[in-house]
């Protein structure tokens, strides 16, 4: 008769899916499996935060006891949760494919601020015991007040329910698996790029003993080679780190267009403002190494001086992170707006699906005119800085090339793959390069909508910053006319534009990965001068 294997779970619905899931996955091969509840240290203690917990592993540890002693075969767990080293004896034989590794801010409708960053009101309540949560939320939203949050995940969302909270951070992993019905909140998505999550979230760890090479050789079968490659790196910062679920350390890896991209979040405390480092790489070999070197080599010299060629507010996100390296920063916009038309002709406005904005600018401008649209009429925008500029102005964004990088041509050619047949207006700059628009496809109908143009300030004063940053070509314009760059400054492109402008002047330049003050604030950290 053949053997049935015994997988050892937490007792929550979450973990029950998760134990099944891979119930199901090994019947699929013909090997029968049954589940075996077992409760953790993390389940018994609810009223302590997590980092006031004893110790590491504490939903893991009592899995791994019943592994040794061989009461059960196989335990199940949310790979995010397992410390980085296993306990002599056990090892990770298989893991999952990743569910999507977001994270979800569930906000009651009545908090709800659309025109803010996150959509959540002023001084919103947001329960989370995550410290990696709490630092970044902090750092897009300093207002905000983060209270503890315990409990599995539909505990944690009764407590909102219950208004205990304005609103609640939880992994969308979680919620997909056992598809819970959201309805009753307004929901924000927000892309692990942007607020980095756990490493591993939303992948499974299955975890034996490393003796039974036969049950190893038969988990092969479910592993997923690529996300065991992808996680890797993620797990090795968090080794080298030598964190654990109270580390405010989030970091993010994926493999795109032939390169292995990474991004790591990593504050002091929860209540510090977070470092970032993006990071790409052909190979992950060593690229965990390379990443944890920019935190810790006490060898680094970082700027002491940035300029950037906008305005600044000391509020800011880039302010505020550069702010806490010493790194002093000075913004001038080396060009003045002028808008060209004063109104708008409603029958062009009336047949238009998409209008796509490429800049703050544009969106400040076009909405100045007043525009009535239609009602079926959405919102395309490059980042996520026009994206919160849109919100200022009442509207969502339908869709933000954000995920597709800093390349405005792959932006382009995406969002005309997934909207044929459609009208696209582009309200924007007199004489912008239009690289979005040329990558739209034949069937698209092209409007294009100068709505400002651009004048340079005259006799642009140099900039002695040992970090100069450019947000636009007419920018780069401005200042090369009557400056040049000395030895040793360093010069970031906040995107393929202004770096082909740059390339004209014969200028040197780094890329961020996304254009908006993330992007720039991971750029600046980690340049070493």
């Amino acid at each position: 008769m053949e053997k049935t294997f015994t997988i050892g779970t937490r007792g929550s619905e979450l973990a029950l899916w998760q134990a099944n899931h891979i119930k199901d996955r090994l019947a699929e091969f013909g090997y029968p499996a049954e589940l075996k509840i077992i409760k953790t240290q993390g389940d018994h203690i609810q009223h302590l935060r997590l980092d006031k917990l004893e110790g590491k592993g504490f939903f893991t540890k009592e899995l791994e006891e019943e592994l040794l002693s061989g009461t059960i075969d196989i335990a199940v767990h949310s790979h995010k949760d397992l410390p980085t080293t296993n306990p002599p004896g056990l090892i990770i034989a298989a893991v999952s494919d990743r569910e999507d590794p977001s994270e979800l801010l569930l906000i009651l409708k009545d908090c709800v601020d659309s025109k803010k960053k996150l959509a959540l009101k002023h001084n919103a309540i947001v329960g989370t015991s995550s410290n990696r949560r709490k630092s970044q939320l902090l750092a897009l939203r300093p207002d905000l007040e983060i209270e503890d949050l315990r409990g599995n995940i539909n505990t944690r969302i009764q407590k909102l329910r219950d208004e205990n909270y304005d609103a609640i951070m939880i992994a969308k992993a979680g919620v997909e698996r056992i598809q819970i019905d959201l309805s009753e909140f307004h929901v924000e998505v927000i892309n692990p790029t942007e607020i980095v999550p756990a490493p591993a979230q939303g992948v499974l760890a299955v975890q034996i003993n490393e003796n039974n090479t036969e049950l190893k050789e038969i988990l092969q079968k479910i592993n997923s080679t690529a996300v065991e490659e992808i996680i890797s790196i993620e797990r090795k910062v968090l080794n080298l780190f030598d964190g654990g679920c109270h580390l405010p350390l989030g970091c993010y890896s994926r493999y795109e267009d032939g390169q292995f991209e990474v991004w790591t979040s990593m504050a002091e405390t929860s209540n510090h403002f977070p470092d970032r480092v993006f990071m790409a790489s052909e190979h992950s070999e060593g690229l965990a190494e390379k990443i944890f070197d920019v935190y810790k080599n006490e060898e680094r010299k970082l700027p002491s001086s940035v300029f950037i060629s906008r305005d600044i507010d000391e509020n800011s996100y880039l302010f505020r992170a550069l702010k806490k390296n010493n790194i002093s920063l000075e913004g001038e916009s080396l060009i003045r707006i002028y808008p060209i038309i004063n109104k708008l002709d409603p029958f062009i406005l009336k047949h238009v699906d998409w209008v796509f904005f490429s800049s703050k600018n544009g969106i400040e401008n076009f909405f100045s005119l007043e525009p009535r649209l239609s009602k079926k009429t959405k919102f395309a925008v490059v980042g996520r800085g026009s994206e919160a500029m849109l919100k200022q102005f009442g509207h969502d964004a339908a869709y933000t090339g954000q995920d597709e990088g800093i390349d405005t041509a792959e932006i382009g050619r995406v969002f005309a793959a997934a909207n044929p047949n459609t009208t696209v207006l582009f309200p924007g700059a007199k004489g912008s390069y239009k690289t979005i628009q040329s990558q739209m496809s034949d069937d698209i109908k092209v409007i294009d909508l100068p709505v400002y143009e651009t004048v340079l300030a005259d006799d642009v004063s140099k900039s002695n910053a040992e970090v100069l940053i450019f947000t636009s070509p007419s920018n780069v314009d401005a200042y090369f006319a009557t400056n040049l760059i000395d030895p040793g400054q360093r010069v970031i492109s906040i995107g393929y534009s202004t770096g082909k402008k740059l390339e004209e002047y014969g200028v040197s330049y780094s890329l961020p990965y996304s254009p908006d003050e993330i992007g720039l604030a991971e750029a600046v950290f980690a340049l070493s001068l």
